[in-house]
């Protein structure tokens, strides 16, 4: 699977960027697999996830081509939001993930915070074309950061807005995932990143099991 094809699964753009990591159980030897490993990818993960639209993408290309180290700064940006996030998120929402690193969390806020600070610094007040209010806070100005500031703004407007009672995490207890979404169900019950893939996954694993179970305690019998 490639970033193309990573599915959109967290509800809000802050936790499709944490889901760009694999966060499943660690084994000896795994490597999670980042779906944002160059400003290529982070580029057009930034387009299906609705960070920025397609006309201002060629703007964010051109600049990153002519200079590189500004394409692997916006990359080293994005990782660094995304795990920042990630750590806050595992401090403040009702996760069941263990002990928490106070320290770690409480550092990886003020990464966050500082963030933010520079984007907004490299934001611009104009007038609000809707009419709904005066003014409006337009993030994102300068092609070369354009993308690590929507993506520190997203992950603010998560932290603010979001009901974090409705965080949730795909359980890798159960064999799911770890990734990060979203619940929007009705009554709030949603387990899964997605049935069609850990949810599916994990019952026909679970009935693989019994029926092996079964067939040897009737080989046994």
């Amino acid at each position: 699977m490639d970033v193309s094809e990573l599915p959109l699964v967290g509800g809000h753009p802050a936790l499709d960027l944490v889901n760009t990591l694999e966060r499943g159980v660690p084994v000896p030897g795994w490597e999670p697999r980042d779906y944002v490993s160059a400003p290529a990818t982070l580029l057009l993960w930034a387009l299906r996830a609705g960070l920025i639209i397609e006309t201002e993408a060629p703007a964010v290309a051109e600049a990153w081509d002519r200079d590189p180290d500004a394409a692997h700064a916006a990359l080293a940006a994005c990782r660094d939001i995304r795990e920042s996030l990630h750590l806050t998120l595992l401090a403040t929402a009702a996760l069941d993930v263990g002990p928490i690193d106070v320290a770690a969390s409480s550092a990886a806020l003020d990464r966050l915070h500082c963030r933010w600070l520079a984007a907004a610094g490299r934001s611009r007040l104009t007038p609000d074309p809707r009419g709904a209010s005066a003014v409006r806070l337009v993030v994102g100005v300068i092609p070369e950061s354009l993308v690590p500031d929507r993506a520190v703004d997203a992950a603010l407007d998560l932290l603010r807005t979001a009901d974090i009672g409705r965080v949730r995490r795909c359980p890798t207890e159960s064999g799911g995932c770890g990734w990060i979404f979203l619940d929007r169900s009705r009554n709030a019950s949603r387990r899964w990143c997605r049935m069609a893939d850990c949810g599916t996954e994990v019952k026909a694993r679970r009935l693989t099991e019994r029926r092996r179970a079964a067939r040897q305690a009737t080989a046994g019998s």
